[in-house]
């Protein structure tokens, strides 16, 4: 076996979520199920497809991280994770076809190299639709697609997309007085999907992925809220050595925007800019 392990343990990686990532029950108890079943079934009929979805900041790119690192041993520099970025990777509206094609060599490619690859696609919300229908063939119920199986792949889709709808939701929850742990998958699943097939902007726009089934899980990733902020704060602060000097855990935080701007109660960044932040204090 080559240097490059793939290794997989539920108990680093419920540690590792809980301890790292902020405000997000759900998105920690659907990638812990999602993996755990997939990784213990020894025959899986199709490979594992997390769609993950929230405004930016909120963690969906670090949980794509954590969950690299909990499946091959060097992470996103593991020769079997593979990470595209829409913007990067395939920006010209005119060369889908092109796209289409370069994206099925290259995964034919890297799964027979290795059958538990990887494959992130970050940025979804701003891939030209059409594009992602191109690894349909690999997503879907066949035991090989010309003599390649794909079925212990895991392709994870990161996208601002359903950003809206989840913040409703969650906002609905809060001044209904109800608590946000108690937000449940099947409150979200079902607007999310919807709402991503039928956004333009999303990248699985009318998407045959989305059509045939083919994504198991919508993953919702809940905007924060200051206190989140704060841990994110703490734990950047942990991060780097520093003492935790709650006088600056506020002031970071403070610095911080929130929304809807009656209440308040969301930061529009998430956690994104808090590193950027604590360098000037």
């Amino acid at each position: 076996m080559r240097k490059d392990a793939t290794r997989f343990g539920f108990d680093s990686l419920k540690l590792e979520l809980e301890e790292k990532l902020f405000g997000q029950h759900l998105a920690t108890e659907v990638i812990l199920k999602a993996l755990t079943g997939f990784k213990n079934n020894k025959n899986p009929k199709k490979p594992l497809t997390l769609s993950l979805h929230g405004w930016a900041g909120t963690g969906k790119n670090f949980v794509s991280q954590i969950v690299a690192e909990n499946l091959h041993s060097k992470g996103l520099k593991s020769n079997f994770v593979h990470l595209f970025v829409s913007t990067l990777h395939f920006p010209h509206e005119h060369q889908i076809k092109l796209y289409q094609d370069q994206l099925q060599g290259w995964i034919r490619g890297n799964v027979s190299a290795c059958a538990s690859s990887v494959f992130i696609f970050d940025e979804m919300d701003k891939l030209h639709p059409g594009v992602i229908d191109a690894i349909k063939p690999f997503l879907d119920y066949y035991e090989e697609v010309d003599g390649v199986s794909y079925r212990k792949a895991i392709f994870i889709f990161l996208s601002n997309a359903g950003g809206d709808l989840i913040t409703k939701i969650a906002l609905d929850f809060w001044r209904a007085g109800r608590k946000r742990e108690d937000i449940q998958l099947k409150d979200l699943e079902p607007v999310l999907s919807v709402g991503v097939f039928n956004n333009k902007h999303s990248g699985l726009w009318h998407s045959g992925l989305i059509d045939r089934n083919l994504i198991d899980y919508f993953i919702p990733f809940l905007p924060l809220e200051y206190r989140h902020v704060k841990m994110c704060v703490r734990a950047e602060m942990r991060a780097r050595g520093s003492a935790i000097d709650e006088d600056i855990v506020t002031r970071v935080a403070e610095e911080m925007t929130f929304f809807p701007k009656s209440e308040k109660i969301y930061s529009d960044k998430g956690c994104k800019t808090v590193q950027s932040r604590l360098d000037f204090h």
